[in-house]
């Protein structure tokens, strides 16, 4: 008791061929798999787009000009 067994299955594939009928079922399908190419095209472009973590402002970098380092210390008392 618990899974699927294969007598289900086909009570499954019985049903949605009667649902859908022989000559649909083909179309159907096709629809299915590009919906799902959509969606994994559509993961892997939100992937791909996804900006890698900004390195953090240092105030001891000394390739920080002065005005950028009192601009960042007046953002962090702000924020406090």
């Amino acid at each position: 008791m618990g899974g699927i067994g294969i007598w289900q299955i086909v009570l499954v594939l019985v049903i949605v061929l009667i649902i859908f009928g022989a000559g649909k079922l083909p179309k159907v399908m096709g629809d299915l798999a590009k919906g799902v190419k959509t969606f994994r095209s559509g993961l892997k472009d939100e992937e791909e787009g996804r900006p890698d973590s900004a390195p953090a402002l240092r105030q001891d970098d000394p390739s920080i000009s002065p005005s950028a380092k009192s601009d960042a210390e007046k953002d962090d008392a702000t924020k406090s």
